[in-house]
């Protein structure tokens, strides 16, 4: 009976404190531990080829790419952390206290810069569709970049408020060794739910329904031929039909997005409690953790400068001298 109770310690040398390990059928653990690893690995390649993609072709660097590599970022991160979930899975967190702290602020912080460049993508579609004759002045890739700056380091700042006690020290909430807890007060809760979900996925819902209608008109105005300034307010002008095309391909992003986040912040968002319910927790994290290996497959489907860079960086004739001066579009 003792070694089958030490069996299922974290540590079974710490008797009196150990954390003990949750009982799963070995085919759900199994399952569920190649899915993830499945996700990670995949995330993390897709969103690598993202960055490469843009970071290295000159022919890329716009401000619409600016903010898809700042989410390609974010989401690569969240590929790589999730590998800390993987780990804490089996339901002991072997890494210590201050990797506990880390993986804990770094997750919060990816996911408030997800949600603030999303933001920031559906600000750049509304005002090169509902705006067109301004976009080139009001959005440069000196704003954007200063824009995504400001959004990681709000992001860094405001998640580090959030979490300020859990950073002066991580393991204060473990009920036991072996643990790693993250526990944020009814107050900072409410207002994180408030600052991370309702408002940023308000102003993206108002925003995208404005985008929807005016490339809707304008979509009909270049059927029938028709001016664009008798359907529209004076001076806004037509949006290109690649800004069409790329607000209908960053909805997708946006709606997917939405789709993912939901189902983890719902429960939060009607005052119900889910820590206790390891299989909903377990599909709401997998189906957070999928928006990141969704979006570059997005990408690949309708962007085809995506598909041409895959192309040149697996046969490696991204190595060529001057590569960066390749045609994309």
């Amino acid at each position: 009976m003792e070694t089958l109770e030490g069996a299922e310690l974290c540590f079974p040398h710490l008797l009196n404190t150990s954390c003990r390990r949750p009982i799963r059928p070995h085919s759900e653990a199994t399952t569920i531990f190649i899915l993830m690893s499945s996700i990670s690995l995949l995330t993390v390649a897709l969103n690598l080829l993202v960055i490469i993609s843009i970071s290295h072709y000159r022919q890329l660097h716009t401000p619409t790419n600016l903010l898809l590599l700042s989410l390609a970022v974010s989401d690569f991160l969240v590929g790589l952390l999730l590998s800390g979930q993987i780990l804490f899975f089996s339901g002991c967190w072997f890494l210590g206290d201050f990797m506990c702290g880390f993986f804990g602020c770094a997750t919060f912080i990816n996911t408030s810069a997800s949600v603030g460049n999303m933001v920031l993508i559906s600000v750049d579609r509304y005002v090169a569709i509902c705006d067109p004759l301004c976009y080139p002045t009001n959005v440069t890739l000196r704003r954007v970049q200063m824009c995504v700056c400001l959004c990681w380091i709000c992001s860094a700042f405001y998640n580090s408020v959030i979490l300020k006690d859990f950073i002066r020290q991580p393991g204060r909430y473990n009920s036991c060794y072996g643990e790693c807890v993250v526990v944020v007060n009814y107050i900072a809760g409410a207002v994180d739910l408030v600052l991370t979900f309702i408002g940023p996925i308000t102003v993206i819902i108002v925003l995208y329904m404005r985008v929807f209608v005016v490339a809707v008109s304008q979509a009909r105005a270049m059927r029938s031929h028709i001016v664009s300034v008798t359907l529209q307010p004076s001076g806004t002008g037509t949006a290109k039909k690649s800004e069409l095309k790329a607000a209908r391909t960053l909805g997708v992003v946006v709606a997917v997005f939405l789709l993912c986040f939901c189902p983890f912040y719902f429960p939060s968002l009607i005052g119900q409690n889910t820590s206790s319910d390891t299989s909903y927790s377990t599909f709401a994290i997998w189906l957070l953790s999928s928006n990141s290996c969704l979006n570059p497959l997005i990408y690949a489907f309708f962007y085809p400068w995506f598909r041409k860079s895959i192309k040149l960086i697996v046969t490696l004739q991204i190595l060529q001298p001057d590569s960066c001066g390749a045609k994309l579009l």
